[in-house]
């Protein structure tokens, strides 16, 4: 006679574990799923929005329109939105430039160069997180008058730099501490300088960092209002902010044509994100997991 099979021990509690586990991944995908569509269906809502007409608007305001009427991103661009999305860019461009730029070096001075007094130093800078811009504003407009910048790119692109310094300088500064210090060794047994060792060695390495931080100082740019509104009062320098606000008051019916000037607000940074997004990503996962 045959023996009776023995049953397995734990695979009971082994198929248990196989169904949690199954059910655990489901549950993360359809909460990944919903986080998908709460995000992606405002942006396809707006640019659905800005191909209708003001009655389809409000007769089915969750539908999707007759047909495209890219008459209405025409007008949204001639309307002025082109001039605010290339001020903003300019803008934008030159405070990540100089942001991104004095706080690489900022962190790579307090990481790798003794200075007298780098702890206070640090703690000065850092504490600059602290610093409200509305709060500063009156002093700011002030100062900003008595330099004659008021009305000009220079105004913005000084107070985007310097708000930003200190956490751009916190993120770098954290990223190069985890740097190893070999491959400097070796630059400087080779002869190289200081700045040799920062610009070919010290910034490839931190390229993750440094697209994070650009990405994260563009994002700040491109839709600060406060500064924007305050210091810019030509209608020829207005950054899209502002611009699609005075946008908004010119067509205070023409709903169809406001959101398609928002769409095209909105379009290049969803692109630059997309381009840099893995760089991103490694960045601060790099930056804060090592």
């Amino acid at each position: 006679m045959a023996a009776p099979a023995t049953p397995v021990r734990g695979s009971g509690a082994s198929l248990t574990s196989m169904a949690l586990g199954q059910l655990g991944r489901l549950v993360i995908y359809v909460v990944l799923a919903l986080l998908v569509v709460s995000v992606l269906y405002p942006l396809f809502w707006m640019v659905m929005t800005g191909f209708k007409t003001t009655q389809e608007l409000f007769s089915n305001s969750w539908g999707l329109p007759s047909q495209l009427r890219w008459s209405n991103f025409v007008d949204a661009w001639n309307q002025g939105v082109v001039r605010y999305l290339l001020n903003s860019l300019v803008v934008t461009v030159a405070s990540i430039v100089t942001t991104v730029g004095l706080s690489a070096l900022a962190a790579y001075a307090l990481t790798r160069m003794r200075i007298p007094f780098s702890g206070p130093v640090t703690l000065a800078i850092l504490g600059g997180m602290m610093l409200s811009p509305t709060v500063a504003l009156i002093p700011l407009f002030r100062l900003i008058s008595a330099l004659g910048l008021v009305d000009t790119y220079w105004a913005l692109i000084i107070l985007y730099t310097a708000f930003r310094i200190p956490f751009t300088v916190f993120l770098i500064r954290a990223y190069m501490m985890t740097i190893s210090r070999e491959m400097e060794d070796a630059a400087v047994v080779d002869g190289a300088s200081r700045l040799q060792i920062f610009w070919l060695v010290i910034l490839p390495l931190s390229r993750p960092i440094i697209v994070s931080a650009a990405l994260l100082q563009a994002l700040f740019a491109w839709n600060e209002f406060l500064f924007a509104l305050v210091f810019i009062n030509s209608q020829d320098l207005k950054t899209l902010p502002v611009g699609l606000l005075d946008l908004q008051s010119r067509f205070l019916t023409n709903y169809p044509v406001m959101f398609a000037g928002l769409a095209i607000a909105a379009l290049p940074m969803i692109v630059v994100f997309m381009i840099g997004q893995r760089q991103f990503i490694r960045g601060l996962a790099e930056g804060y997991g090592k």
